[in-house]
């Protein structure tokens, strides 16, 4: 579904991520765990075309899409979930969610969207910027999601959300990754979210893929060793 090959990313002088590679399989979730400032972000906004790349290929279904705009990319299949949930605060809920609807056509809010999110349809008419923090990241999710993407890229989706949130948008993601067949890869510090979702895990250190594993055989104190500070 995508490889990413040898990518190297930076900002001006910095050179931020270095020859990282992995693949992902379709329906599959990539959980790529790391501190602040290890290049987590940077990696994922290369990924949507937010930052260009300084070498190497990010390969979606076969065709390298690392030359396209982000626009282009979103056509091809891609969705991203920014950090910081970034909601249009003046827009309705449903507006908000329609607003991801240009590359898959729906006039209107999908049944399956708010079969997920009930919360969402019951705040549909209420303004984005008025929603809870947790609110706010399942509807950035769902404006993702209406695009019908192949691939759901998640930056830090549980930043700031309580708990039992959290808890609620692991099983949401997973039942509807399951029921539309699409691929995830999402940057991490939540542990124990990351468990709750993920098949496979990337540690990332200072730019490099430090440590690989399933999740069958995933050592967590290892894993958690390079999330402390």
């Amino acid at each position: 579904m995508l490889e990413v090959e040898k990518l190297n990313v930076g900002y001006g002088q910095s050179h931020v991520v270095h020859d990282v590679s992995f693949k992902t399989g379709q329906g599959e979730v990539l959980a790529i765990m790391g501190r602040n400032g290890m290049g987590k972000t940077t990696l994922l906004k290369a990924l949507i075309g937010m930052l260009p790349i300084r070498s190497g290929r990010i390969v979606l279904k076969g065709m390298d899409i690392a030359p396209l705009k982000s626009y282009r990319r979103v056509q091809r299949g891609l969705a991203f979930v920014p950090q910081g949930r970034m909601v249009f605060p003046m827009l309705t809920v449903e507006e908000n969610i329609l607003a991801g609807t240009t590359t898959s056509g729906y006039r209107s809010v999908p049944d399956y969207i708010y079969q997920a999110f009930p919360v969402l349809k019951d705040m549909k008419s209420r303004r984005g910027g008025n929603l809870s923090g947790g609110q706010q990241q399942q509807l950035v999710i769902a404006r993702a999601l209406v695009s019908d993407p192949s691939i759901l890229i998640l930056d830090e989706p549980t930043e700031g959300i309580q708990p039992s949130i959290i808890k609620e948008t692991a099983q949401i993601l997973n039942a509807l990754r399951h029921e539309r067949n699409f691929t995830i890869v999402l940057s991490e510090q939540v542990l124990s979210f990351a468990l709750d979702l993920a098949d496979r895990f990337l540690v990332l250190d200072r730019g490099r893929i430090v440590h690989e594993e399933d999740r069958a055989t995933l050592d967590h104190e290892k894993v958690r060793s390079f999330l402390t500070v």
